[in-house]
């Protein structure tokens, strides 16, 4: 995640702005925020608070937050919580989104056609297939904006692949 960090009646500080960028790249670790993210913050001075507004444009939606308070760093740990809990709710309403079209894909029985099968490869790519739940998968693959997702279940630790049938429900093709 990058970072644009602008001050209103302050100049911002080499420590403020390392602080900043450290909370705020603790929240890389969802997955919701691309590696190529600006996140906008902007700290103002009032006589007897201090305000930090941070903005970040997911691929689900915009984070936003304003905190107020006296203290500079009590506002910047304030403003990473609420944002994190915006980003668990986003996350919840994604998942609680898909679950009914989970449980028909799993119903279903996956067809292969000929075409498909006799298909010449144009483009390899390698991939690491992660070690995840099918639900972050699924989750995975929406946010990617691919009709597929490979990766290791962490269930039974084996390769498996959660796809978007024509449909709209899910297929899973496990590994024996």
């Amino acid at each position: 995640m990058r970072f644009e960090i602008v001050g209103k009646n302050v100049s911002v500080t080499d420590a403020m702005r390392t602080r900043i960028e450290e909370k705020l790249s603790n929240l890389s670790k969802y997955l919701l925020i691309d590696p190529n993210t600006i996140a906008r913050v902007v700290v103002r001075v009032y006589p007897n608070s201090q305000k930090v507004e941070v903005t970040i444009p997911t691929k689900v939606g915009l984070l936003r937050t304003e905190v107020m308070e006296k203290d500079m760093y009590a506002a910047i740990d304030l403003a990473v919580d609420k944002l994190e809990d915006q980003i668990r709710r986003q996350k919840t309403r994604l998942s609680r989104k898909h679950k009914e079209h989970l449980s028909k894909a799993f119903l279903e029985e996956s067809e292969m056609t000929e075409s498909e099968t006799e298909a010449v490869p144009v483009k390899t790519k390698t991939i690491h297939a992660g070690v995840m739940s099918l639900d972050d998968a699924i989750m995975q693959m929406e946010l990617s904006d691919h009709t597929f997702y490979i990766y290791t279940d962490e269930e039974t630790e084996k390769t498996a692949v959660v796809y978007l049938r024509k449909d709209g429900s899910y297929g899973l093709i496990e590994t024996e």
